[in-house]
C-alpha cells in the first residue's frame, strides 16, 4: 500500500513540475527565445517518456480499475 501510494506522489509531482517547464518552455518561444525554448521541450520530451510514463499510465489504470469496482 505505500508503495502505490509513493508511485501516486512520485507521478503526480513530477507530472507537476513537467507541466510547469513546458508552460516556461512555451513562454520562452513565444518570446523568441526558440533554441533555448525547443531545448527545454525536447529534454522534457525524454524526461516524461524514460521517467515518467510508465508510473503515470500505471496510476491511469489503478484509477479505471478502482471505477469499475
Amino acid at each position: 500500500m505505500a508503495s502505490r501510494f509513493a508511485d501516486t506522489l512520485f507521478a503526480l509531482v513530477h507530472l507537476g513540475l513537467l507541466l510547469a517547464a513546458a508552460a516556461y518552455a512555451a513562454v520562452l518561444i513565444a518570446r523568441g527565445e526558440t533554441a533555448r525554448g525547443a531545448l527545454i521541450a525536447a529534454v522534457l520530451a525524454v524526461y516524461y517518456v524514460l521517467v515518467l510514463h510508465k508510473p503515470v499510465t500505471r496510476e491511469i489504470a489503478r484509477k479505471k480499475a478502482l471505477k469499475k469496482k
